[in-house]
């Protein structure tokens, strides 16, 4: 990430607010690819559960979406410049590679649930990083995130477990 700000009256420090932008642009390019990740098992899926894994792979798309967008006008909110082209996103993801190849429902939703864990992970990480540069809004962005991602891969493992 540039490490130009623009100028803001943020009160954070600008080292600080440097740091934050880019780990806030690492999660963004995650976002975004956990996005396409959705979107690739909701376009591909088949299977008895069909409409309910559809819809739900379509859920995470749009809920990550909607967290791509909250981070990204953060970084801006810090002086930073949001890089969310999918090239920048395929370059600093931190995510493991979606399989193109998969045809069967459980892979789909073993795989997603997979980057939605590996995601939440990285987001946990970046509160208590956030928390140690005091800096408590972009933390509570975070955890506003990661809450509603446990929720995704609440919904997501529960297509895995079998009934009893």
């Amino acid at each position: 990430m540039n490490a130009t700000l623009t100028h803001t009256r943020n009160s954070l420090p600008e080292k600080n607010r440097i740091e934050m932008a880019a780990l806030l642009q690492c999660r963004l390019a995650d976002s975004i690819d956990l996005m396409l990740q959705a979107k690739q098992a909701h376009w591909n899926v088949k299977g008895p559960n069909f409409i309910a894994l559809h819809e739900l792979f379509d859920k995470v798309y749009e809920d990550t979406g909607s967290a791509m967008d909250t981070i990204a006008e953060r970084i801006v909110q810090l002086g930073g410049t949001a890089q969310g082209t999918i090239r920048q996103a395929a370059q600093t993801s931190a995510l493991p590679e979606y399989s193109p190849d998969i045809s069967s429902s459980r892979k789909h939703i073993a795989e997603l649930a997979h980057a939605i864990a590996f995601y939440d992970e990285l987001l946990q990480q970046a509160i208590a990083h956030a928390n140690k540069l005091e800096d408590p809004d972009t933390a509570d962005l975070f955890t506003e995130i990661s809450r509603k991602l446990e929720q995704n891969l609440w919904f997501v493992e529960a297509h895995e477990q079998a009934e009893t």
